[in-house]
């Protein structure tokens, strides 16, 4: 009696059976996808409706004509590296920097724009390109995600400038008269500070130029040691910083549309021309009067509330925590330094880099509980933030004139708030990652064992030697192919 064959799962790439886990991840990262995406053509079509170029083709131009920042560039291409091993990086650097050339060397011939910046952008689509052609499974997810992750950090600069200039097209007036009497209650510290940096130029003013400027850079620098070992265990950390500064450039401008400002410098200072109210900054106070709506130009940013350097600030202070000790020190100095510089060049008062705080709380916590699981705490956290969050902007809205007749009542009420976010996410932060140290970790797919576990590990029966060295001459198992390096799927997979 013929019985019928037990049908096997087809294999994946790398020889094992499809994890189950997976398919809600690709899910999620489809959705994520479609998403953004979405999201990006409705920017271009509301910037082409107010005459400038959104972010969809701000970066499309960049493949052929010179970049607007070659630095932001590179660094989405390092970004994208860190899925490569090291051999494909030294590649990918070079055929950036020869495509690069290439181009310099066009442009001066022509005598167009020099700039910088589009090797990287060709590398990083080549890497998709790549994962889509010649990867499959996860590694194609891998290299995916990579490139992603590259163009995203580009995508995040252009979607932020876009928002800033309809900001500027879009509101009118602005609101700096309800923040500036609201600001008496914290002491009016950008005039405070701002009085200080001009006292101490140009050694001051110097530094924090660079400190403010540089941020992204710093960022970029932390996220990228955070993602070291990406190459090596061929998966991303479920949580990193880059996840929350993209997040924070995505929602922040949002909020700008709801409360325009423009900061001290512009609407109290030289900077403003003739829009300014007066030239006050930073060495008269403003009068308390009854607050109201200034006009202003259609070139200046509203984007004072929040703070949003405050925030990147802030998220770059707390993951600079699991660094080493001179990572915690030069997150702890950036974090002072932006702070100083946000409000002694005028940019921001008191009262944004307060919300900028309690948004980036609020904002990492969710993301750390989107990746790590949501919990009673982590949604106590969001929701204690978001209402604080909501109560600063309506108190600064409708309760200025109030908080500047009793700063000694509504000065220590907002730090005392602030603080309890503060205190609140560092209890809740904690627990999380005690708990998570607690749980056992879980087999990265694909990955290899260790070297000393390698030579210490027997097979335990003949049926598992000869496993193994099926395995070997197949090029399944490991998820090394032909080529020797880990994750590389040229070989064709097992018939079964």
């Amino acid at each position: 009696m013929m019985t019928e064959p037990t049908r096997i799962p087809p294999r994946d790439d790398r020889g094992t059976q499809p994890a189950p886990w997976r398919r809600p991840r690709v899910v999620l990262w489809t959705a994520a996808g479609v998403v953004t995406l979405g999201f990006l053509v409705a920017l271009e079509i509301v910037a082409r409706g107010y005459g400038f170029s959104g972010p969809i083709t701000e970066q499309s131009r960049e493949v052929i004509f010179a970049p607007e920042s070659g630095p932001l560039l590179y660094g989405g291409l390092a970004l994208t590296m860190v899925v490569l091993t090291w051999r494909q990086r030294l590649i990918a650097l070079g055929v950036a920097a020869g495509v690069d050339i290439v181009f310099f060397l066009v442009r001066w011939a022509l005598d167009a724009d020099m700039n910088f910046g589009n090797g990287a952008l060709w590398v990083v689509l080549g890497v998709a390109v790549l994962g889509l052609t010649r990867r499959t499974g996860h590694e194609r997810t891998l290299l995916l995600k990579g490139t992603g992750l590259g163009l995203l950090l580009v995508a995040g600069h252009k979607t932020g400038d876009t928002w800033l200039l309809i900001t500027s097209k879009t509101r009118a007036t602005v609101l700096d008269a309800y923040v500036a009497a609201a600001d008496h209650a914290l002491a009016d510290p950008s005039w405070l500070v701002g009085r200080f940096l001009n006292a101490t130029a140009p050694v001051s003013t110097g530094t924090l130029h660079v400190v403010y400027g540089q941020l992204p850079l710093a960022a970029a620098l932390v996220g990228l040691y955070q993602l070291r070992r990406v190459a090596v265990e061929r998966r991303f950390p479920a949580h990193h910083l880059v996840r929350t500064f993209l997040m924070i450039g995505l929602l922040g401008p949002a909020i700008y549309m709801i409360f325009p400002v423009v900061g001290p410098v512009f609407a109290y200072g030289t900077d403003g021309g003739a829009w300014a109210t007066a030239n006050l900054w930073p060495d008269t106070l403003p009068p308390v009067t009854d607050p109201r709506p200034i006009p202003f130009d259609g070139i200046t940013p509203r984007n004072c509330m929040p703070s949003l350097h405050t925030a990147w600030a802030v998220t770059l202070f707390v993951h600079s925590r699991d660094g080493s000790r001179a990572m915690r020190w030069a997150g702890t100095f950036w974090l002072v330094g932006t702070l100083t510089a946000t409000l002694g060049f005028g940019y921001h008062y008191g009262a944004d880099l307060l919300a900028g705080v309690v948004f980036a709380l609020t904002i990492e916590t969710a993301m750390r509980c989107s990746a790590h699981g949501w919990d009673r705490a982590g949604v106590r956290l969001v929701a204690l933030g978001t209402t604080v969050f909501a109560a600063l902007l309506a108190s600064y809205r409708w309760l200025p004139t109030e908080m500047a007749a009793r700063p000694w009542l509504f000065g220590p009420l907002l730090l005392l708030v602030t603080g309890a976010v503060i205190y609140a996410y560092v209890r809740t932060a904690r627990a999380a990652r005690a708990a998570r140290e607690r749980e056992p970790k879980p087999e990265v797919p694909g990955q290899r064992p260790a070297p000393e576990a390698e030579e210490s590990a027997e097979p335990a029966d003949p049926t598992d030697a000869a496993g193994a060295a099926e395995a070997a001459t197949t090029g399944t198992g490991t998820g090394t192919g032909t080529t020797g390096e880990s994750g590389a799927t040229d070989a064709k997979p097992e018939l079964v």
